[in-house]
Order: C-alpha cells, then sequence, then structure tokens
C-alpha cells in the first residue's frame, strides 16, 4: 500500500477503504508518512469531502492513535458533554454539578483555552488548591463517590489529532467540516462515555458562523457518534453574543456558581437547564420535561452548588471559595464602558468581545502564555436592548492599566447601534439527533 495512490484516489472522488485510512492514519501518528504527503491528503479531504463509512474509520483511528479511556469502573451510564467553544463559555462548571445533583455521572475531561475560546481548566484552576491533574484511579473515585469530576486531558488522547490539527493549521484546512467533526469527536470517543451532547455554538464568536455550516458539522458528529455505538445529541446555541454576562476566568467561575444558586443570568440559566437535562435524559435518569423540571429544582434548592463544592474539595481545591465568591480576589483596575447617546444596540461582534477579553490579560495569545485569572468583563446589555446615554454597557477588569486603556478602544469596534427595535437570536436554534434536525 502506498500513500500516493491513496491521495491519488481520494483527489479523484472515489471512496478510501477502511484500510486505506487506517494505514495513513497510524503511519503519520509512527513518523512513517511524511507532512508533505498528509497535507496532500487534507486538501484532498478539503475539496472531495468524506462519506459517512470513511468520516467513521478516519474518526476511530484516530482515538485509537493513543490511550481509550475505559470507564467501566465508574457505575451508571457516563454522558459526557462538548462545547465547540465560544465567549463566556463557562456552561461545564454549571451543567456538570446540576447532572450529578440529579443522579447522573460526570467524568469529564477537557482542555485549556487558547485565543478568545476560554478553557474549563484554567476557569477550575482560578479556585485555590483545585488539582485537575490525578492519578485515573482518584479520578474514578470521585465519580463513583460524588457523581462528577472535571480534569485536565491526557497528552495521549488522540495524538493523531495533535499531529493532523497542526498541520491542518499551517495548510489552510482548519475550515474543512468533516476534519472538524473527526477532531472533534476523537478526543469524544477516546474519552469513555456512554452517551454525547454537544454544544455546537453559531455566530460570531463561534467558529461556525452560519447555521447551515453548524447543522452540517452537528450531523457529521452525530453520525460519527452514533455509528461508534454512542448515543449523541447535538445542541446548536447562539453565540452571536457571549454566553451570560462575565467573560474571563474568576469571573466566570463566580457567574457559574451564581448560577447554581439561582442568581445567574437568565440565558445561561437557560442554557444550562436544556443541556443538563439531556444529560440526564440520555442517562436514563428520567424523561426530558422531568429531567428539566429537576436541573430547575437542583437550583432552586442548592443541590447543584453543593455537588460543585464536593468536587473541588475532593481534588484538592479551597470549596469556602464555592460558598462564598467574593473570596475571589478583585482586578486592581476597572472601567465602565459608557453608552454615549441613548439606542438600541443593533448587534455584538462576539469574536471581538472575546478578544477584549485576551487584550485584558484573560486569554492565551500562545499556548505558552500566562492567564491573569482577575482580568475580564462583565457585559450589562445584549443586542436588541435599549439602552440609554450614560448607562454602562460593560464593566472591564485587568492588572495592569495600559492594557485595561487598550482593551475599551478595542471594544468599541464590537458594536453597532440603531434608533429602531431590533429582534435578538433566541438562545437555542436547533437540534440534531440521529432522526433529523429539529429548528427553534
Amino acid at each position: 500500500m502506498r500513500m500516493y495512490d491513496i491521495i491519488d484516489k481520494k483527489k479523484k472522488g472515489s471512496e478510501l477503504t477502511s484500510k486505506e485510512i487506517t494505514y495513513m492514519v497510524e503511519g503519520y501518528v509512527a513518523g512513517e508518512i511524511p507532512d508533505y504527503q498528509v497535507s496532500a491528503f487534507l486538501m484532498a479531504v478539503y475539496y472531495e469531502g468524506m462519506s459517512e463509512k470513511e468520516l467513521s474509520v478516519f474518526t476511530d483511528s484516530m482515538a485509537k492513535s493513543g490511550d481509550m479511556v475505559d470507564l467501566s469502573q465508574i457505575k451508571g451510564i457516563k454522558v459526557d458533554k462538548h462545547s465547540t467553544g465560544g465567549v463566556g463559555d463557562k456552561t461545564t462548571l454549571a451543567v456538570a454539578p446540576l447532572v450529578a445533583a440529579c443522579g447522573g455521572r460526570v467524568a469529564k475531561m477537557s482542555g485549556r483555552g487558547l485565543g478568545f475560546t476560554g478553557g474549563t481548566i484554567d476557569k477550575l484552576e482560578s479556585i485555590p488548591g483545585m488539582q485537575t491533574a490525578i492519578s485515573e484511579e482518584r479520578f474514578f473515585e470521585i465519580v463513583n463517590d460524588i457523581g462528577l469530576s472535571v480534569i485536565g486531558q491526557s497528552a495521549e488522547i488522540a495524538p493523531a489529532d495533535k499531529k493532523l490539527y497542526a498541520l491542518r493549521d499551517v495548510t489552510a484546512t482548519v475550515d474543512s467540516i468533516p476534519l472538524i467533526a473527526a477532531s472533534i469527536m476523537s478526543k469524544k470517543l477516546a474519552s469513555g462515555s456512554d452517551k454525547i451532547v454537544l454544544d455546537v455554538t453559531v455566530g460570531s464568536g463561534a467558529f461556525m458562523k452560519n447555521i447551515d455550516d453548524a447543522i452540517c458539522l452537528a450531523q457529521r458528529m452525530v453520525e460519527i457518534g452514533e455509528n461508534a455505538g454512542r448515543q449523541t445529541v447535538a445542541i446548536l446555541t447562539n453565540m452571536d453574543v457571549p454566553l451570560g454576562e462575565a467573560v474571563g476566568n474568576d469571573i466566570e467561575v463566580v457567574e457559574a456558581i451564581e448560577t447554581l444558586q439561582g442568581k445567574g443570568p437568565e440565558d445561561f440559566r437557560q442554557i444550562c437547564v436544556e443541556f443538563a437535562a439531556y444529560m440526564l435524559y440520555l442517562g436514563e435518569i428520567a424523561d426530558l420535561e422531568t429531567s428539566r423540571k429537576m436541573v430547575e429544582d437542583a437550583i432552586d434548592y442548592g443541590k447543584g452548588i453543593d455537588k460543585l463544592a464536593a468536587m473541588v474539595k475532593a481534588q484538592g481545591g479551597d470549596e469556602s471559595y464555592i460558598y462564598h465568591p467574593e473570596k475571589f480576589e478583585k482586578a486592581p483596575y476597572q472601567k465602565d464602558f459608557v453608552m454615549k447617546k441613548s439606542a438600541y444596540i443593533k448587534s455584538m461582534d462576539t469574536e471581538k468581545c472575546g478578544k477584549t477579553s485576551v487584550v485584558l490579560g484573560a486569554g492565551r495569545e500562545t499556548k505558552e502564555s500566562r492567564i491573569d485569572s482577575k482580568a475580564g468583563l462583565r457585559f450589562y446589555h445584549k443586542t436588541g436592548e435599549y439602552v440609554k446615554q450614560g448607562e454602562v454597557l460593560a464593566r472591564l477588569y485587568a492588572s495592569d492599566e495600559e492594557k485595561l486603556n487598550q482593551a475599551v478602544q478595542y471594544l468599541k469596534t464590537a458594536y453597532e447601534y440603531s434608533d429602531t427595535p431590533v429582534e435578538p437570536m433566541k438562545e437555542i436554534i436547533a437540534y440534531v439527533t440521529k432522526d433529523g434536525v429539529y429548528k427553534q
């Protein structure tokens, strides 16, 4: 078998065999197939796409290129949640405790942030003492004991994806839908959960900028999951505005805590309830409507906050920060971004909102960059709202006054205004299952 023939076959639009795909993935990870040939293969996929069978085999081969986590020592059905990323996406911090509070099992491996997309692990590590690198044995023990644990993803999970992503990044093939789907799902399959709920974000602050492309990506990922024997549901959510009010690290942890206390922003609460309910439903805890009611009750009666505190304590963190979020240290500098003239907010460029947080120090420019957990911003008004002159649109926080001033100037470019009312997009846009697409 020759890599040249595989490239030529894909270039002509023919379907590759399982053996050809496995040969390519294994050979590349082993260093036996050079970058230049795999680059040609990626470009062929970019233009010719992949069939359902090809994509499932490709993803499975990527998943099996490293460690396959075995969660069988954890009791019950394990349901994972993954987001394609966005601005203010602190959903896991609230959803995982809510699922555990309602009897579900969440054994989650999460990543760090890069650029304007925040990472769950960075946010958790802003809690003093919190350990996200623990032994597999301890990970299983915590999930069996309290129902959830969130840890950092092992470097040995899907090494093929790491190599392929680095190559895609320099060959202009990052935005190929089948390659995106395989990248995400290879890590999910390797992480060992029985069922998967996907948050596919759509809009200016998401990787997928339009609904049609987002639906296509969701369909491919659901297809991969189902073909691997993992029931998978995707929910398309609006990222044309930041999720919730807070963007940063400490500030997002505090907002997740407030949401678990029933005091969080309504849009974020709605998203949390829906994702937790679907995880309970897939976990066979209850039907969907009952699951929604259970999650609402878990918020109203403080059960979720207790689970988050229990996880933090079990992983070496100071759980007093969960019950007393005012203990998080405040940034030394803050500045209000004020409305200059009364008007409706016509639109927000959410990517620019996210990049503002990076300017403040809350995100990474490179993988080696250090994060300032105190930096961030809070949005008080969003698209569709009428804001009077002098009202605060957003409040920015930083440890460096120069960064603060730069961020305020940058944030100005993120808004468009209107004298007439504007209809904002719904929080939840569509659901995608193996049976079809259901738009809201």
